[in-house]
């Protein structure tokens, strides 16, 4: 059967009203030929998403009807692999049977882009090239399992990524650069790595209709607006680290490709802040 995500708004509720909810999807699941595998509450942003392999998007509308009248605001069909990727899971998790969820589906996204990946092979052949470019990937999955980063997809030369912590993201990115200047700084090729890299964050339907599909845009076109070496990040990420041990330096407001209103990008200082610091703005 298709597998769908549901979003529903619902300020004030609790994780344990979201829990009910929940197993009264699975007492009646079996009336609209429904299988409830499992769902995520954001108690502080009051929206819930749940999983549900169903014959159509219409029979997860009956099925929360007469579960709870819950009806949700948005439906879309997904696959099990993107939403693993994105969200870690597919089914309850393992406390879920003494306690209720209370996992956000917000997640933070990296994208990162070697930036001279053709100069390198240009320079060094594609023997020599191949030893740089796996230092490069060697890097970046290093800092990931540092910060818990979740790999969603690899593409040429770059990653996407997902995080359920904002600061374990920025972390990381800061991790990836000091990692790359490291290497820069005592290479044996002669020909330095140099990675862009893009933050944003998000809902899995916060709008459109696909997973996380407006958030993973603007990161993509975030990532392609850095320079060389840069970390640069949406608004959203730098409210969500006040008060930690990050440097943020406004970038200016940007005109991205598929984004009518321009976007303010805040600059990650990686070089000069050393674990402690404040934002700057």
């Amino acid at each position: 059967m298709p597998l769908f995500m549901d979003r529903h708004d619902v300020r004030d509720a609790t994780a344990e009203a979201v829990a009910a909810a929940h197993q009264q999807d699975l007492r009646v699941q079996a009336h609209h030929t429904c299988k409830t595998l499992t769902y995520w509450f954001d108690e502080k942003r009051g929206t819930a998403f749940c999983l549900i392999e169903a014959p159509t998007a219409a029979a997860v509308h009956a099925m929360h009807r007469e579960a709870h009248g819950l009806i949700p605001n948005m439906i879309i069909e997904v696959q099990p692999s993107t939403v693993e990727s994105f969200l870690g899971r597919i089914t309850d998790a393992a406390s879920s049977a003494t306690q209720p969820i209370r996992e956000a589906g917000f997640r933070a996204l990296m994208f990162t882009d070697m930036a001279n990946s053709t100069q390198i092979t240009n320079v060094l052949g594609d023997t020599k090239a191949q030893v740089v470019f796996t230092k490069h990937h060697e890097t970046v999955r290093q800092a990931l399992l540092a910060y818990e980063g979740r790999e969603v997809d690899r593409a040429g030369d770059g990653f996407l990524i997902c995080f359920a912590s904002v600061s374990h993201a920025v972390m990381c990115a800061v991790t990836m650069q000091r990692a790359f200047h490291s290497y820069n700084s005592s290479r044996t090729l002669p020909i330095d790595i140099h990675v862009r890299i893009g933050l944003g964050a998000g809902e899995p339907l916060a709008d459109g209709d696909d997973l996380f599909g407006s958030a993973v845009n603007l990161t993509a076109r975030i990532c392609a607006t850095a320079a060389p070496s840069q970390v640069l990040a949406a608004r959203v990420v730098r409210d969500l680290c006040s008060g930690k041990s990050f440097t943020f330096r406004r970038y200016g407001e940007v005109h991205l490709k598929g984004f009518p209103d321009p976007v303010e990008l805040y600059e990650v200082d990686w070089a000069g802040q050393e674990g402690a610091g404040s934002a700057a703005f």
